[in-house]
């Protein structure tokens, strides 16, 4: 089950089965895909997406699944997949608050949102070393590159899980804190985020994503701000920004 709130221009996704630990079957990957339609259908400036219960998501719900009737390429690559691709372009910046564990489609999901804090208690790593299966939705990716190919085979090989504070050690995630103090840090993150300049978030979200999946050096990457500045020029935001600092004022974006 998938809950949608929205308030103040921010939408707060909820995965809300905590009895099987937010597993996600293929209807609640479509449910979570809808929610995501509707708050950008909503203009909202600002996403959170969370777990209730015990943990944030155990990753896909594989409770009486029968391997030889399970077409696993299609699942991720026609269920999940699209979905992971769904949230890494919301058009707006969107946040995770990650407690318990987050494994599996659970951590793809975390790896597809632009922000990402986790309690000192979250545990990561690949839970499949005694399924016979391979880590998915991203792992790979996000492990070597974060941590390097002898950690990551490590995580893979042994089934250990990491915790919350030591993956924002290894440079995994944002920022961790104290389990009872993450959901109102992430929500108040979100709600200054929704005050912002929006269009300038998601030009820089653009420059990042570029950098990661198309490995762009130094004198790339300054090229493409370069030309992204001067875009920006052109927005109401922009010129807001600049008023403001001249008037000594806050300013008062509207994310365009």
């Amino acid at each position: 089950m998938i809950d949608l709130h929205i308030e103040d221009n921010v939408a707060e996704v909820v995965l809300n089965n905590p009895k099987a630990m937010n597993s996600l079957t293929e209807s609640d990957l479509q449910e979570l895909s809808d929610a995501y339609t509707e708050a950008a259908d909503r203009d909202v400036r600002a996403l959170l997406l969370r777990g209730e219960g015990r943990g944030f998501s155990a990753g896909r719900n594989i409770k009486g699944l029968n391997p030889a009737d399970d077409d696993a390429t299609d699942y991720l690559a026609n269920k999940v997949t699209p979905v992971l691709r769904q949230m890494s372009s919301f058009p707006a910046p969107t946040f995770a608050a990650v407690h318990g564990v987050c494994l599996g489609v659970g951590l793809g999901l975390v790896i597809a949102t632009d922000i990402v804090y986790v309690a000192e208690d979250a545990k990561f790593g690949s839970p499949f070393a005694n399924l016979g299966a391979t880590l998915d939705s991203g792992g790979h990716s996000l492990f070597v590159e974060r941590l390097g190919a002898h950690r990551a085979m490590d995580l893979i090989v042994t089934g250990d899980l990491i915790s919350g504070s030591e993956a924002v050690q290894a440079g995994l995630f944002s920022r961790v804190l104290p389990a009872g103090e993450l959901l109102e840090f992430t929500r108040e993150k979100a709600r200054r985020a929704a005050l912002g300049a929006t269009r300038a978030f998601l030009t820089s979200r653009t420059l990042v994503h570029d950098v990661r999946d198309s490995r762009h050096g130094l004198w790339e990457s300054v090229k493409n701000e370069n030309i992204a500045q001067g875009e920006l020029c052109s927005s109401a935001d922009y010129a807001e920004g600049f008023a403001a600092f001249n008037e000594k004022r806050t300013p008062v974006f509207q994310g365009s």
